[in-house]
C-alpha cells in the first residue's frame, strides 16, 4: 500500500484534485474534514476548546465558529499551539484508523489531503510521494477572497502565513498547476493516477 500526500497553498484547488482521484475509485483522507469532525458538539476536543477559549468562539448552534477562532489564533502563537495540542491527537488518530480501513479494503494506494503537510512535518516520513497543487498568486488571492469573504489585506496575510508555493513545489514529486481550465487540471491529475496504476 502506498500513501500519497496531497498538499498546496490555501485556495489553490486541492479539493478539485482530490475529487478527480475519488472519481477514479482512489480513497482520499481529507485532514480538513477530519479536523471539523473532531470538534463537533459534544466531542472531547469540543469540550477542551470550550474550557480553553471560552464561549465566544462558538455559534448559537454550539458549533465551533471556525472563522472567529482562526482570527483569534492567527497572530497568537501560544494560542495556536494550545489549539493544536487539543485537536491534533484526535485528527491523527482518525487519519490512522481511516488508513487501516482502506488498507483492509484492499486499496493499493491512498491519497492524503494534508493542507499543512510541510508546515507541520508530521506525516512526511510515512508518504511514498507528494503532490503539490499550485496556481498563480493573483488567482489564489481572488479564490480565497471569494471563498471566505476576506478583505484583500486579510487574504494576503493568510497566504503569507503559509510556506510559499515555490518552496512547496521544490519539495514535491509531482506538481499540478491549477491556474488553467478544469479540464487541464483533470488531465494533470489523471496522468499522476495513471503513473501510480502503472507501478502496482
Amino acid at each position: 500500500m502506498y500513501l500519497v500526500g496531497l498538499t498546496g497553498g490555501i485556495a489553490t484547488g486541492k479539493s478539485t484534485v482530490a475529487a478527480v482521484f475519488r472519481e477514479h475509485g482512489i480513497p482520499v483522507i481529507d485532514a480538513d474534514v477530519i479536523a471539523r469532525k473532531v470538534v463537533e458538539p459534544g466531542k472531547p476536543a469540543w469540550h477542551k476548546i470550550q474550557e480553553e477559549f471560552g464561549p465566544d468562539v462558538f455559534l448559537d448552534t454550539e458549533h465551533l465558529d471556525r472563522m472567529k477562532l482562526g482570527d483569534l489564533i492567527f497572530n497568537d502563537v501560544e494560542k495556536r499551539k494550545k489549539l493544536n495540542a487539543i485537536t491534533h491527537p484526535d485528527i491523527y488518530k482518525e487519519i490512522y484508523w481511516q488508513t487501516i480501513k482502506y488498507f483492509l479494503q484492499g486499496h493499493p494506494f491512498i491519497v492524503m489531503d494534508l493542507p499543512l503537510l510541510f508546515e507541520t512535518g508530521h506525516m512526511l516520513n510515512y508518504l511514498y510521494k507528494i503532490i503539490v497543487v499550485t496556481c498563480e498568486e493573483d488567482l489564489q488571492l481572488q479564490r480565497l477572497m471569494e471563498r471566505t469573504g476576506f478583505t484583500e489585506a486579510k487574504a494576503k496575510l493568510r497566504i503569507a502565513a503559509q510556506m510559499s508555493l515555490e518552496k512547496k513545489a521544490e519539495m514535491a514529486n509531482f506538481v499540478i498547476e491549477n491556474s488553467g481550465s478544469a479540464r487541464d487540471t483533470r488531465e494533470q491529475t489523471v496522468k499522476i493516477k495513471d503513473f501510480y496504476a502503472s507501478i502496482l
